[in-house]
């Protein structure tokens, strides 16, 4: 049996236009948060197969989404190259020991090594492919480059990236030099995954907007395209979805061989569709506070549906679900996707 959303992000004609959320497995659901309290801490979830595999079928199987996503952390990356990682409840993740200089990074192991010892991420996937239905896909991903970098530089989240930054500008070379030997890791990292039984990759880069549009490319954009293109050139069979946040000054040099590119919700999706359409299948991309309100989202989904016609086209949020959103909502608005593009 064929998987629609694996077909969607081909560019296939699907019987409807397939949808998922970014953040679907995840605080809004009652039973995710009950496995959550079961597990202790976030990371120990993540570092929990079975658990794991539990909550990245629940939206599936409670809200309807066309793909589940592996339930992990894309700070399981650094944390296994031998960086200090602790989730501290209400100011999300840290790191006590950030990269500073050229030491604090070659302490850091890279390579097989490092994607090695990622083994729960592995088999999690195998356990949600055993018990996934098999016209569901499912996809994996990891947090790009330059997003972990920034983790790993500043320590913690950030609002003004000013650490990361002014190694941007003062000492371009070790930044260069964290970007690679992460790059690195990410790759094998991403083709495990897909040994495992992933069908189709995102590689998310949420801090996209923190580097000014003639600069993205040499700190991100083409770290990211490296992974892609590694991993089309072994699995072409294998969707690659990139999704770099709050960039819409720059689509136009967009480039690189992958399959999908998602939009944010502040990138009209006309536009989108004007620069990338020809060349990229979209995915996205609705306000994810609209679902707060089922009239809203309706709204939302109609337009975008007009503006896509249900060609080259996956539904998604512009970002991530918020903890807060009714169930019922969510579910509206899957069912809302399927309606308006078609036959389901």
């Amino acid at each position: 049996m064929g998987k629609i959303f694996v077909d969607a992000c081909f560019g296939k004609e699907t019987p409807y236009t397939p949808v998922w959320m970014m953040r679907q497995a995840g605080r809004y659901l009652p039973e995710y948060m009950a496995v959550r309290a079961q597990a202790g801490d976030f990371l120990n979830l993540c570092h929990n197969p079975e658990m794991a595999c539990e909550v990245s079928l629940q939206p599936v199987d409670i809200v309807g989404v066309d793909a589940a996503i592996m339930f992990s952390d894309i700070l399981v990356i650094p944390d296994e190259m031998g960086m200090d990682l602790s989730f501290v409840k209400g100011e999300g993740p840290k790191f006590s020991d950030p990269i500073k200089d050229e030491a604090d990074l070659n302490r850091l192991i890279g390579g097989e090594e490092a994607a090695s010892k990622l083994t729960y991420v592995y088999e999690t996937i195998e356990l949600i492919k055993q018990k996934l239905a098999e016209d569901k896909a499912l996809i994996g991903f990891t947090g790009a480059p330059w997003t972990l970098a920034t983790y790993m530089i500043e320590g913690q989240g950030t609002k003004t990236y000013n650490v990361c930054k002014k190694m941007m500008y003062s000492n371009p070379e070790l930044l260069h030099k964290i970007l690679r030997k992460v790059t690195d890791v990410v790759k094998l990292y991403m083709e495990k995954q897909i040994q495992a039984g992933i069908d189709v990759v995102q590689i998310f880069d949420s801090w996209a907007a923190a580097i000014e549009p003639g600069k993205y490319d040499e700190f991100s954009w083409q770290y990211m395209v490296e992974i892609a293109e590694y991993l089309k050139e072994k699995y072409p069979h294998v969707p690659v979805i990139m999704f770099p946040k709050g960039i819409p000054a720059f689509l136009d040099k967009v480039y690189g061989n992958f399959d999908v590119f998602g939009v944010d919700w502040s990138t009209p999706m006309v536009f989108a569709k004007e620069r990338l359409g020809d060349k990229y299948v979209l995915q996205g991309n609705m306000e994810p506070c609209r679902l707060y309100s089922k009239e809203a989202t309706t709204k939302c989904v109609e337009a975008i549906q007009e503006t896509m016609q249900g060609k080259r086209h996956i539904f998604n949020l512009g970002h991530g679900i918020l903890p807060d959103v009714p169930v019922e909502n969510a579910k509206h608005f899957i069912n809302e996707c399927h309606r308006v593009s078609g036959k389901k």
